[in-house]
């Protein structure tokens, strides 16, 4: 039960995540570089108040914990952030939302599902059918808004889906799910002058409206967001973990319809059953090795 409450809330906050960059990017309300940095940035700024908050605590009821406390993240993970944040940034721009969808979570499930069978992590019979229907409702989801993509934007964006399912396994052996996304959030920051450069070119493009978008990003969806799945991660398996982020496009487009006034279509609605159905029967269908 544990699990499926933060796998849910963190699942809503990648999809709120995703409309935040839609809003932005797609709009031309801020450029891929600066609602990089300012993603980054309110995200450590967010999770720097809330740890600060957490450890004041700690330390006035004297309920100290050397392991939570010693937790500062890892290079490794930063790095991994810090890669899919910028990637698919530049990718958005690059990629209609179909083809970008398409290759990111692609590379999402090769990563996780990758892992998780090198680690032995053993599949049903039922559960490799709920994931192939799972992913065919996927496609058929995104790819009628499908276009030819350009090696760019193709390779960023599959890149990016790497280095966040990188990231995402990563999050199995954290101690502190708040700390270690804090201090990830933080350490990629070393990353930010050298972005700046770039981004001072579009100076003249940000709008107030794409800073708030990149605030909401950073702070909300990717900040507390990323914290509450690090929480969910070592609860799940890599495959699970994998699968269950295919219900993040049917979210996101479900996001669209309630706030941008986007059209609600008989293929969305059949294709949000086969992935929803799927991954639950995926879920409840537990083999054991």
């Amino acid at each position: 039960m544990k699990a499926t409450l933060y796998t849910i809330i963190a699942l809503i906050a990648f999809a709120a995540n995703s409309l935040f960059c839609r809003m932005a990017l797609a709009q031309g309300y801020i450029d891929p570089w600066n609602f990089t940095i300012i993603r980054l940035l309110s995200g450590a700024a967010c999770l720097g108040i809330i740890m600060g908050v957490y450890s004041y605590n700690l330390k006035r009821k004297g309920a100290f914990n050397r392991e939570i406390l010693n937790d500062r993240g890892s290079w490794r993970s930063s790095i991994s952030l810090l890669v899919y944040a910028l990637s698919f940034s530049i990718a958005y721009v690059e990629l209609d939302t179909g083809t970008g969808a398409l290759i990111l979570f692609s590379a999402v499930q090769l990563t996780m599902i990758g892992w998780g069978i090198y680690q032995k992590e053993q599949l049903s019979k039922l559960q490799w059918a709920a994931f192939i229907v799972a992913l065919g409702g996927f496609v058929y989801l995104m790819l009628p808004s499908a276009a030819v993509p350009s090696v760019l934007g193709a390779s960023l964006m599959a890149l990016s889906g790497v280095a966040w399912g990188i990231y995402s396994i990563r999050g199995k052996v954290c101690v502190s799910p708040l700390r270690t996304t804090g201090f990830n959030f933080v350490r990629s920051l070393v990353a930010v002058p050298i972005l700046l450069l770039v981004g001072m070119s579009y100076i003249k493009t940000v709008s107030i409206e794409g800073i708030l978008l990149a605030c909401a990003s950073g702070a909300i969806a990717s900040g507390i967001g990323y914290s509450i799945w690090y929480v969910a991660m070592p609860l799940l398996k890599s495959t699970q973990a994998a699968v269950v982020q295919l219900c993040v496009p049917v979210l996101a487009a479900i996001a669209g319809v309630l706030f941008l006034s986007e059209q609600l279509t008989l293929e969305f609605i059949i294709a949000s059953s086969l992935i929803l159905g799927a991954v639950l029967v995926f879920i409840l269908n537990k083999h054991k090795a």
